[in-house]
């Protein structure tokens, strides 16, 4: 069974996120566009509380129910919602092309009533030596966020 959610993200950055899995241990794509952003990479990740009633800062740190250091989309060793950067060239929407293996959109660690939340910096997937590089990979400011949400299929 096909699931699908939307996010509509506010703030600086503004836009529309689509979650699609096709069933239960298949990969989410995660498609759309954000518009807002500044040229360059910026850090795009889940995370864990559907909260916004303090703008993005109410979402809570990123989504990581196993409590694994911050990693890239590819790493093993990965918060669920590290879903690394998405890249603007600052003509124009960023699209938002993802497909993800760790996430999903069924069961207890669903990212359904989450927080997507795009960031000023680039994420530096861990690897940047920063001291926060191990817990948000340095992104920076918080410019864009939205809850996932159930979509009609």
């Amino acid at each position: 069974m096909v699931v699908k959610a939307v996010c509509v993200i506010n703030g600086d950055a503004k836009g529309t996120v689509f979650f699609e899995q096709e069933g239960e241990g298949c990969p989410v794509k995660v498609t759309g566009e954000v518009t807002g952003l500044a040229k360059g990479q910026h850090g795009f990740h889940v995370h864990e509380f559907g909260d916004n009633t303090n703008g993005c800062m109410s979402s809570g740190p990123h989504f990581n129910p196993y409590q694994k250091e911050h990693g890239a989309p590819t790493d093993e060793n990965r918060h669920l919602g590290d879903l690394g950067n998405i890249i603007a060239n600052g003509d124009g929407p960023t699209p938002v092309n993802i497909c993800d293996c760790k996430i999903t959109l069924l069961g207890a660690n669903s990212i359904i009533g989450r927080t997507v939340v795009v960031h000023a910096d680039p994420d530096d997937l861990g690897k940047g030596g920063h001291e926060l590089s191990k817990t948000t990979g340095n992104a920076g400011a918080r410019i864009g966020c939205g809850v996932i949400g159930i979509a009609k299929i």
